[in-house]
């Protein structure tokens, strides 16, 4: 891991791959109007809320999104829960009927499914069956191979076990996700890369396995069961599923790689935190084999709502809806810093984990500006479930496109710029 940032962004300035985007874009527009309050009975105003949409149909117009849904929450209650683009019919060269995105559609959080997986355990140590401060091995001993007994659960939450990809021999094919125990065993074997765990480096899948065998064993239960049992039924989700039954597959978009093809050192980095070409780990999330699996880093599929709903409930202590789902001391330890801020050997940029959730800064950070105290997760380049207590607000806004094209970066930025706007401290 010796890759170092690129002063410049290497692009293939090649043809680009985007969507048709409509001169109107209320033909793919899609509003929960029935869902949403009126901004001024949350402290809001209309005019600021509105430019959040607007920031989201910026984000539109560069064609690198096929579909995006955003559900905002502010005092617990919906401020926006909308969508734009399509279900089907207008991918990047495809053809057929276009199919409006309904604002309640699944879509998979990626990267954001390592918080909600990460309340698993945190569900084990509120029930008393482990502790973040016990060792992995005390659980899984295998796990203990060349010097890897000295990690904590707690490390393991925070990216700190020294074992952020597969060994280089591995051939990191779909079919791959299908064999948990490969996978288990693997890791358990695997040498790791900082002997001191000290070093933080983003876990992009490996961890999740180990978080996923932890439940396991320690639960007794299957990872479908404590994923429906312990949040998504309580939460009342539509959704909350790793991967996706057949049935509900025609429900769910694809994901689209869109723009320009990463080349040079960040075709590198990208290889680096996906363990794939970005292209490569694009197809694969449309392939059986991650549909079918459970890939407790990377495979919730969950709608805007679903997402919101799980942060809403850690903003409010754990309570959702009048149901208690985490107790609040609970929710405390899932949000602390473990440590301070630092340079990730795998992302290459500074930031602060929890033991499970990334945080924000000031004066800006991964959420927005001045998002100091607010708590989530990124999911492949643009998927961003949050929630910031300053600003009384939990977000959920999914997307399709996968892309690292600047200005869908930029009006990315943009969104949550106009959220940090509209919500001002309370």
């Amino acid at each position: 891991m010796n890759l170092a940032l690129p002063r410049m962004p290497v692009l293939s300035f090649g043809r680009p791959t985007r969507v048709v985007v409509p001169r109107k874009l209320a033909e793919h527009t899609r509003i929960d109007a029935a869902a949403e309050c009126d901004p001024r009975d949350v402290g809001l105003d209309p005019k600021a809320v509105a430019g959040i949409w607007t920031a989201v149909e910026r984000l539109y117009r560069t064609g690198l999104q096929p579909a995006i849904t955003l559900v905002l929450r502010r005092r617990g209650r919906i401020v926006l829960k909308r969508s734009i683009g399509c279900l089907r019919g207008n991918g990047p060269g495809e053809r057929g009927p276009l199919v409006p995105l309904s604002p309640d559609t699944p879509i998979c959080l990626f990267s954001a499914s390592k918080a909600i997986s990460a309340l698993l355990i945190h569900k084990l140590a509120e029930q008393g069956k482990l502790r973040l401060e016990d060792l992995v091995v005390d659980y899984i001993p295998e796990f203990g191979a060349h010097g890897k007994h000295r990690v904590t659960i707690r490390q393991l939450l925070a990216h700190r076990a020294g074992v952020p990809a597969l060994p280089d021999d591995v051939d990191p094919s779909p079919e791959l996700l299908r064999d948990w125990d490969r996978c288990v065993r693997m890791l358990c074997e695997a040498k790791p890369f900082d002997v001191h765990f000290e070093r933080q480096a983003y876990h992009a899948l490996t961890a999740g396995y180990i978080v996923g065998e932890l439940v396991r064993r320690v639960g007794q239960i299957d990872l479908h069961d404590a994923l429906n049992g312990w949040l998504a039924r309580p939460l009342g989700c539509r959704h909350l599923t790793y991967g996706l039954p057949e049935a509900r597959r025609d429900d769910a978009p694809h994901h689209w790689m869109t723009g320009p093809r990463p080349l040079g050192p960040l075709a590198r980095l990208a290889k680096d935190i996906l363990g794939v070409e970005f292209d490569v780990a694009t197809a694969a999330s449309n392939t059986d084999a991650f549909l079918s699996s459970v890939v407790p880093a990377g495979n919730i599929y969950a709608t805007a709502d679903d997402a919101s709903r799980v942060f809403q409930m850690l903003l409010d202590g754990g309570e959702f809806g009048g149901v208690r789902v985490l107790q609040p001391h609970t929710v405390r330890e899932a949000i602390h810093p473990v440590g301070r801020i630092q340079w990730d050997a795998t992302l290459h940029f500074p930031i602060r984990f929890s033991a499970g959730f990334m945080l924000g800064e000031e004066p800006f950070g991964l959420f927005g500006p001045h998002c100091g105290e607010a708590f989530g997760h990124l999911g492949f380049m643009t998927v961003l479930c949050w929630a910031d207590p300053r600003r009384d607000i939990s977000v959920a806004m999914l997307n399709t496109g996968k892309s690292i094209a600047p200005m869908g970066l930029l009006r990315t930025v943009g969104v949550m710029n106009a959220i940090a706007h509209a919500c001002k401290p309370v």
